[in-house]
């Protein structure tokens, strides 16, 4: 296939490689299940903010475009603390065998006032949903950058299974909040200083890679720019398969104001990328 621009570095076969010059590829907003009526739907889910596409344009130095082109996609809360915005992608795996998403993201605040606006982010993240037939599991990851507009700079990530509900009267659709703020642990060594940049219209982009492998299901790598973490001791969060799943490969990327401004995760490309033939070499 033709080279894929930017640092990226994908295993054998790449299941897709999402460039938003060329549209949303797929990417849409997350809702909750519901049954009969909108209402069923948890709280929590109600007022998920979706996926757009953004030139970044800004008041101050016009048009600046991504980091690669002139598109990202862009995902913004509403300016709200604790507000969150959740962009999903839906796929199938072919085979259960080891995958790896990278992407270049960066992240601000709404440039709504002249100062450096730092902590007004909360988080930013990603994490996979994925069932075989046995179990349904969802590796997450989050950067936690600032906490009640206190600055944290630290990378988490969640095993805790929330509580399941029933929707409806039927008996057939249940749903789960798993993007709460309660629940994260940190990073072994997960700290992590990125470049912000001197005001709130100024973009630095990141390059994130996370491995992990569907076969055994625990994570095999995790990286962030220059930064290669231990994910010996990062655990998924993980649950009984369920109806409807089977094979499911859904990609997750999130953000979370920290104040009551928006908050905005640019994601320039996304390339997930699978080893196919791993399963044959295994012993």
């Amino acid at each position: 296939m033709t080279a894929i621009p930017g640092p990226f570095r994908p295993l054998p076969d790449v299941l897709y490689a999402d460039d938003f010059d060329r549209g949303l590829e797929g990417w849409t907003g997350l809702i909750g299940n519901y049954e009969h009526s909108l209402d069923s739907i948890l709280p929590e889910y109600q007022d998920l903010r979706p996926p757009m596409l953004s030139n970044a344009t800004t008041w101050d130095t016009g048009t600046g475009g991504s980091a690669l082109g002139t598109y990202s996609m862009k995902l913004a809360t509403r300016a709200r603390r604790h507000s969150l915005a959740v962009g999903i992608k839906r796929i199938t795996y072919p085979v259960a065998c080891p995958i790896q998403v990278e992407l270049l993201f960066t992240f601000k605040p709404e440039a709504s006032a002249l100062r450096l606006s730092l902590a007004d982010v909360g988080a930013v993240g990603v994490l996979f949903d994925l069932q075989n037939d046995h179990q349904r599991v969802m590796p997450h990851l989050r950067y936690l950058n600032a906490r009640d507009g206190e600055l944290v700079n630290r990378w988490q990530y969640k095993c805790q299974t929330p509580t399941f509900h029933d929707i409806g009267d039927s008996g057939e659709t249940v749903s789960h909040f798993h993007l709460s703020d309660d629940g994260w642990q940190d990073v072994p060594g997960g700290e992590q200083q990125l470049c912000y940049n001197e005001i709130a219209t100024k973009q630095n982009w990141h390059y994130l890679r996370v491995g992990f492998d569907l076969a055994t299901m625990a994570f095999t790598a995790f990286q962030c720019n220059d930064r290669h973490f231990d994910v010996s001791r990062l655990e998924p969060m993980t649950m009984p398969a369920m109806p409807n799943l089977w094979c499911m490969l859904n990609l997750v990327l999130f953000a979370r104001a920290s104040v009551d401004r928006r908050a905005f995760l640019y994601t320039d490309s996304v390339v997930l990328s699978a080893d196919l033939s791993a399963e044959a070499r295994r012993p």
